[in-house]
């Protein structure tokens, strides 16, 4: 078995980062049913442009492969009974919401331990269940200005300036997956469930680590580097080569001493302005000019061949083309393909979470209420009858929400 294959969680998500956490889980086996709100057409992820497709979207597929999906309109007394029946079956009820939604729609712990005690309630928001922001839905972008990440992101000449990627979603997707299986260990061992408040807004600021400490114990103010230099190592930044750039980092000692033999410039290593992290880090206005003449005489492949050779820690600045044909990525399996009824085969990156030597089963993420049948009838045990009835009363939604465009 997977490690997680006798795991049961629905799902109330939506969008990247709810999506992005449950996605681990369900890699590694976990039966991960998303609830999509039907009057809505489910997920808004499967909307999102330029790759998409009515309700077929690459955005989607890169969030949702492993899972199930079920249509199902909680604001109904239908919907909701057809809910409360999944969490009598299930491990946990995992979300994505404002952080007033969770208790407002009855998904909170204390309203549902009554059905199911053991029952773990993972709310990941963007700002908390409580304090004076919780109220507010939490977007990536904003909260990287919120939690100081743009201050000490981009060139010290330019403006302030977000990460590419969208790693307060994506940390906060994984630290919701932690504190998820962390209530799960939980109620296993005491029989007993609880809630899980994360947030977006928690996981940025933690993620400011050790300048965060170095401010509030020592004043230190953080600032942009040029080169994404580090704030306190040098050299220890990435160095513009004829045909590109490379990272160079000198994180001990010993490195310094052996790039300064690998650039054929020892006089460096000699030179009593550069003989330690302090001294270099005082004359870097000093040292970092030499090192750029130096590197800005050959190419990127020159100076690999030179540097790793030599135990200096290096690479290049790939582009996104380069990364995903890096040989590394390649051995390490870390392209998988589903198969696909609109794209045929979705090629997408693989989770980096792994138990045992059994490779990962990879399905592509479902089409909306495509696991009606299997959830409804099977595992939940409605005859045609209660179905029917269901339906009448709007508990899978409207004949209107079936399809959307």
């Amino acid at each position: 078995m997977r490690p997680l294959e006798d795991v049961r969680i629905i799902s109330l998500e939506q969008y990247g980062a709810g999506p992005f956490g449950s996605l681990h889980l369900a890699d590694l086996g976990a039966d991960v049913i998303k609830i999509e709100d039907p009057s809505v057409g489910g997920d808004v992820g499967r909307y999102v442009p330029p790759y998409n497709e009515g309700e077929d979207s690459l955005f989607f597929e890169s969030f949702n492969r492993n899972k199930r999906s079920l249509s199902l309109d909680l604001s109904t007394p239908s919907g909701r009974a057809v809910f409360e029946d999944l969490v009598r079956t299930s491990d946990a009820v995992y979300s994505n919401l404002r952080g007033d939604v969770p208790e407002k729609i009855g998904i909170t712990y204390d309203q549902l331990k009554h059905l199911n005690p053991a029952i773990v309630c993972c709310s990941l928001t963007g700002f908390g269940m409580t304090g004076p922001r919780s109220k507010e839905p939490g977007y990536d972008y904003i909260l990287q200005g919120l939690a100081g990440w743009m201050s000490v992101t981009g060139d010290p000449d330019g403006p302030p300036t977000k990460s590419g990627l969208s790693l307060v979603d994506y940390s906060g997707g994984f630290v919701a997956a932690i504190s998820l299986l962390s209530g799960l260990h939980a109620a296993k061992r005491d029989g007993i469930g609880g809630d899980c408040d994360v947030s977006l807004y928690d996981t940025a600021m933690s993620l400011l680590t050790y300048p965060a400490t170095w401010h509030l114990n020592a004043g230190f103010e953080p600032i942009r580097t040029k080169n994404s230099a580090h704030p306190s190592l040098v050299p220890f930044q990435a160095f513009e080569a004829t045909d590109g750039w490379l990272i160079v980092g000198c994180a001990k000692e010993k490195f310094w001493d052996r790039l300064v033999v690998a650039i054929d410039r020892p006089d460096l290593g000699a030179d009593p302005r550069f003989t330690n992290f302090s001294l270099r880090g005082k004359n870097q206005d000093v040292l970092l000019p030499i090192l750029e003449e130096v590197f800005a005489t050959n190419t990127v492949e020159h100076w690999l061949s030179k540097l790793g050779p030599a135990g200096v820690p290096t690479g290049p600045i790939n582009d996104v083309e380069h990364a995903l044909t890096e040989p590394h990525t390649l051995a390490r399996n870390l392209v998988v393909e589903t198969e696909h009824p609109v794209y045929n085969t979705v090629r997408q990156v693989a989770s980096p979470v792994n138990f045992g030597s059994e490779a990962k089963q990879y399905r592509r993420a479902p089409q909306r209420n495509e696991h009606f049948d299997d959830i409804v009838r099977d595992q939940l045990g409605y005859d045609d009858e209660r179905i029917a009835t269901l339906k009448a009363e709007g508990a899978f939604g409207t004949a209107k929400d079936e399809v959307r465009a």
